[in-house]
């Protein structure tokens, strides 16, 4: 807990009226939003006739084994076993870590296909109402934009608002990885935006992605625009809480453990991602070289040091961003902690010039995007820091940013 020079009471009550602003702030900053969260788990059923099921008479594997036994099942099956499996089970398989990225494309692009099939009924469906076809007709359209040509959707849980993480470039053969943690009301229908494009998770990769190869052609990157967990939704306690957080750690350790091959991770978290990313940051594999935070609300910890990573951590704000007016602290689990551009906290900081406030941070043309691709391919000494007196390039050799 943040400490005061006052007494315990007037303590509290300086905390809670400065959650008070922040609610007010997230009310007035475009983090609310209204999601359904109906129906039955279609992953769920799906995994379960999983581990019912059979092949060559024998039963398969535990869909929650280690990414290194389900890779090596699958290693062991011909090209006609692994489709099978692919469409018998497809949400199982287009979301099991472990199985080949490619099979996971496969996957998922079926149970997509699945899924517009069921929207479309919904859309004519005269016991929903008006709006209830409305909605099913917003999802089968994304969709239809999720099943173009070309798209490798890593990922995809049509559950309540949606689950869904998408891949550009090739992880088979990346040297280096780049994960995108986007933050509150992140779901199917944010995924991707034709306003306003590089403040969802797909313009932010794809921009991210474009840069990288522009900095260094020779460099082979693949991009995920991960949003794999089920986000904050609204105005709410959930924003102001790690709750969401705690779970997407989970998902996001998995996701970097079962990732092909031996390429480094670069983790850019933005917003209410950052949270996640301080709270998955002690339990990373070392593989995770750097953490890049943007318009960062705290990251659950006092310091850098205090995240327990070997990860180089790294902050940028934008001197238009409205989250430097909400309040960096933590009381009784509501908030998240310390700033991540103060000097205190020992994060290296990173100019942000031109990334036009909070949801910017990725639009091509700005030191933000410059920053995040030098990191992506390793050129630290390329970085331009916030401040022209500031060592954040020194010292990079690996280990811990603190």
């Amino acid at each position: 807990m943040t400490s005061f020079d006052a007494s315990p009471q007037l303590n509290v009550w300086r905390a809670l009226a400065a959650l008070a602003v922040v609610f007010v702030m997230l009310a007035t900053s475009g983090w609310t939003a209204i999601h359904s969260h109906r129906g039955s788990s279609a992953l769920a059923s799906s995994r379960s006739a999983w581990e019912r099921g059979t092949l060559a008479g024998h039963p398969l594997p535990d869909a929650d084994s280690a990414p290194g036994v389900l890779a090596r099942f699958f290693a062991s099956l011909d090209a006609g076993q692994r489709d099978r499996l692919a469409h018998r089970y497809p949400l199982a398989v287009g979301n099991m870590n472990g199985a080949p990225v490619e099979l996971r494309y496969t996957a998922n692009r079926l149970a997509l296909e699945k899924q517009r099939r069921v929207e479309r009924g919904r859309m004519h469906d005269n016991r929903l109402s008006e709006l209830g076809q409305h909605e099913a007709g917003r999802r089968m359209h994304r969709y239809e934009d999720l099943l173009e040509k070309g798209r490798e959707i890593l990922a995809f849980d049509p559950r309540g608002g949606g689950r869904i993480a998408e891949v550009f470039g090739d992880l088979d053969t990346a040297e280096r990885v780049s994960v995108v943690v986007p933050g509150v009301d992140t779901d199917l229908l944010t995924f991707q935006r034709t306003s306003k494009k590089y403040s969802a998770p797909v313009g932010m990769a794809q921009a991210l992605y474009t840069a990288e190869h522009s900095a260094s052609p020779a460099t082979d990157t693949a991009v995920i625009a991960w949003a794999d967990y089920t986000a904050p939704s609204g105005l709410g306690i959930e924003s102001a809480t790690a709750m969401r957080a705690e779970d997407g750690a989970v998902r996001l350790n998995a996701l970097v453990r079962a990732l092909p091959g031996d390429s480094s991770v670069v983790l850019y978290c933005h917003s209410y991602g950052s949270v996640l990313c301080g709270v998955a940051a002690r339990k990373l594999p070392p593989r995770v070289s750097d953490i890049a935070v943007s318009g960062s609300p705290g990251m659950r910890a006092d310091t850098a040091e205090g995240l327990r990573t070997t990860a180089q951590v790294w902050a940028m704000r934008d001197s238009d961003d409205w989250i430097q007016d909400v309040p960096h602290l933590e009381v009784g689990g509501l908030g998240h902690g310390a700033d991540p551009v103060s000097a205190a906290f020992g994060a290296r900081v990173l100019s942000a010039r031109d990334a036009k406030g909070h949801t910017g941070y990725f639009e091509p043309g700005t030191d933000s995007l410059h920053n995040f691709a030098e990191i992506g391919i390793g050129s630290y000494g390329s970085v331009d820091c916030a401040r022209p007196d500031d060592a954040c390039r020194t010292g990079l050799s690996g280990g811990s940013s603190a």
